[in-house]
């Protein structure tokens, strides 16, 4: 079979590549890969700054945003050939910490965990993969086309959900949600904060292309300019950065909303300095009651809220967020930067 492979800390060692045929085990499931997601992950590996192989190889097989159709099942478990699935990322240590022992491998607490496609497990990234029918999710069958999206509304559903069990701490009713970030994470987020009845706005710097429009029919309001500026306009109850710029992180940090709750879901770049008055930082943040939390992955419980957002979505508007498609052997081209219009990029498997 071909498959998108790295050798990671290897700048310029992306290519795509004959490999052996994978073989189910006894509780795995053989599928036909449909589609894979591109995200900055992917990119940072091919890059040379981050990923893992198997142990004992040099390659890894990369992707961890899959879509697939089962060939094969094991009998008697819940799926059957011709199910579209998704296969979760992340698998808890061999000797798990408290959160991977009851399913939290998301909020692993000693970093043993591995993922596929970044850190010692090959990923999804080939005409065909095998996957533990435990860390296997289906979807709904209207959802071929766009189905390659779940991971990432795994992320924010798992978001959302943080952010609702912050809501619990006390009387919180929000009613506004602001969106840093018009990308696969920021858009999801959004159409998450739609499905929830909220006032949506999104900020991106993109002025042209499909993202205005997107946000639109949503029923939200898209915005540009300085995050501080425009989160003092909407005054929002609930903040999910999805930008990973720094700048934008600490103006979100900085507003005076009470109770508010700011979810940063981008990751910063690290080594740049930035002037902070720590003191006013703190005192805004518990005169406030604000909260101000990191999220990142997902465990099966996100995978099951994302699956059941994507089926209640309009799979018009969800295919609007896929602007690029390539086939496995023009893979490369996936991980060329774009242009700020830009906003998923899929491999056709």
């Amino acid at each position: 079979m071909r498959a998108l492979t790295v050798v990671p800390d290897q700048p310029g060692s992306l290519s795509v590549q004959d490999v052996p045929d994978p073989v189910a085990g006894p509780n795995e499931l053989l599928v036909d890969g449909v589609s894979l997601g591109i995200c900055g992950t992917d990119r940072e590996i091919a890059s040379g700054v981050y990923g893992w192989a198997p142990p004992g190889r040099e390659r890894l097989i990369l992707g961890h945003e899959s879509l697939g159709k089962v060939r094969t099942a094991p009998a008697g478990s819940d799926f059957a050939p011709g199910d579209l699935v998704v296969g979760i990322v992340r698998r808890p240590d061999p000797q798990p910490c408290g959160a991977c022992a009851r399913g939290e491998f998301d909020m692993c607490r000693n970093g043993q965990y591995v993922e596929r496609g970044i850190k010692q497990i090959d990923g999804y990234g080939s005409t065909a993969w095998v996957v533990d029918a435990d860390y296997t999710v289906k979807l709904d069958p209207s959802l071929a086309e766009v189905g390659v999206l779940m991971e990432p509304t795994t992320v924010v559903a798992k978001a959302w959900d943080q952010i609702e069990r912050i809501n619990n701490r006390a009387w919180f009713e929000p009613k506004t949600v602001m969106v840093t970030g018009a990308g696969p994470i920021g858009l999801l987020a959004a159409m998450l904060g739609a499905q929830r009845g909220l006032d949506v706005h999104v900020l991106d710097r993109s002025t042209e292309g499909p993202k205005p429009g997107l946000v639109a029919d949503l029923g939200g309001t898209f915005h540009t300019g300085p995050a501080g500026e425009v989160a003092e306009k909407i005054n929002p109850d609930v903040v999910i950065e999805a930008t990973g710029a720094a700048a934008v992180t600490l103006q979100l940090m900085q507003l005076n909303t009470p109770g508010s709750i700011v979810c940063l879901t981008g990751v910063t770049a690290a080594g740049k300095d930035s002037p902070v008055d720590v003191g006013a930082l703190n005192r805004n943040i518990v005169l406030d009651n604000a909260v101000v939390f990191g999220s990142v992955n997902a465990n099966r419980h996100h995978y099951q809220l994302a699956a059941e957002s994507l089926a209640k979505a309009d799979p018009a508007w969800l295919a609007r967020l896929i602007t690029r498609r390539l086939p496995l052997e023009r893979a490369l081209e996936a991980f060329d930067p774009g242009d700020h219009t830009d906003i998923k990029v899929v491999i056709d498997l």
